[in-house]
């Protein structure tokens, strides 16, 4: 199927503001410039900010000794006497750009039509903090919020992990971690959102969709470079979830993935290996669209369409 005609005009506008040099790829600017540029693209593609009861900013200490900003999000008051279930949510932007402002929307979106608590982690960015950083931060986060959520009203019985692009990555990474050191307390479900799993070699649909389909091979190798400590770091599981075991008893997975993004292959492969592992996978290919298109709800239906299911898949876990 052939791009979506409503991204189709988003990305000749974005395209043309880069041959007139109003709007260079990310991989032409510094990594600050980047991510004012991403950051001031978001509000252009959200399509409004839900109004929840409350939005909290929290901070989750990290083994290092630094603190990480966070977000809590909830339709509804929390209250330790009746606790919500939980999403631990990050962001993508290629562990380079992104913030809690970027994933405002999305992440509000989730919390109100899931009926469920989310808190959206701003893990450390490169190339200040490289490989592995992100991964512990998220292993960071998640220890917290089992340890502490019953403090904000969180069922720390009834948690899910989610992510988009990068931000997914780290989900992979973090669940199979937690379910090969058999922790006490496991997600009911992760949440793949187009995530990167072999940031080692290239695919048929990395060369297919190399330029003009919002995220750029080139762009993606400039995020992976800045990450790395060197380039052999990406045959890490750590960096590529699929060049890594699946553990027995992993949580069970919800990918979303669009059909015209580079990422789209290895996303595929990893479905495959985690089916091959004896993990539980459900997969939608929504056509047309590129990658990063669910924070698209100002431009495109299945925006919203893509956060119904994450919602409904989370609802039917979180009830279980």
């Amino acid at each position: 199927m052939s791009l979506n005609p409503d991204i189709a005009a988003f990305l000749e506008l974005v395209n043309s503001g880069r041959a007139a040099g109003k709007n260079l790829a990310m991989h032409q600017l510094s990594p600050e410039e980047a991510r004012a540029q991403f950051d001031l693209s978001s509000q252009m593609m959200d399509a409004g900010a839900a109004d929840l009861e409350q939005v909290d900013s929290v901070s989750i200490p990290t083994r290092d000794g630094q603190r990480l900003a966070a977000r809590l999000y909830s339709a509804r008051p929390l209250s330790p006497a009746t606790p919500s279930a939980a999403v631990l949510y990050f962001h993508g932007g290629g562990y380079v750009v992104g913030s809690l402002d970027s994933h405002d929307a999305l992440c509000r979106a989730l919390a109100e039509i899931a009926g469920c608590a989310v808190v959206s982690v701003a893990y450390r960015l490169a190339p200040q903090w490289r490989f592995p950083t992100a991964a512990h931060d998220a292993a960071d986060a998640w220890q917290w919020l089992v340890e502490q959520g019953a403090e904000l009203g969180i069922d720390t019985r009834r948690l899910a992990l989610a992510g988009d692009s990068v931000g997914g990555s780290l989900v992979a990474v973090l669940a199979t971690q937690l379910a090969a050191e058999r922790a006490a307390v496991q997600p009911r479900l992760q949440v793949l959102i187009y995530p990167v799993t072999d940031a080692s070699r290239s695919t048929p649909s990395l060369e297919r969709y190399a330029s003009g389909y919002l995220l750029e091979k080139d762009t993606l190798q400039w995020f992976y470079g800045l990450y790395e400590r060197d380039v052999a770091d990406r045959r890490d599981p750590r960096f590529s979830p699929l060049l890594g075991a699946v553990p027995p008893g992993l949580a069970p997975t919800l990918m979303v993935l669009g059909e015209c993004d580079p990422l789209h292959d290895e996303c595929l492969a990893y479905a495959a290996h985690l089916r091959e592992g004896g993990a539980l996978v459900k997969v939608t290919v929504y056509p047309g669209m590129t990658h990063d298109f669910l924070r698209m709800g100002a431009i495109i239906d299945e925006a919203e369409q893509a956060q119904e299911q994450i919602a409904q898949a989370l609802q039917r876990v979180f009830e279980a």
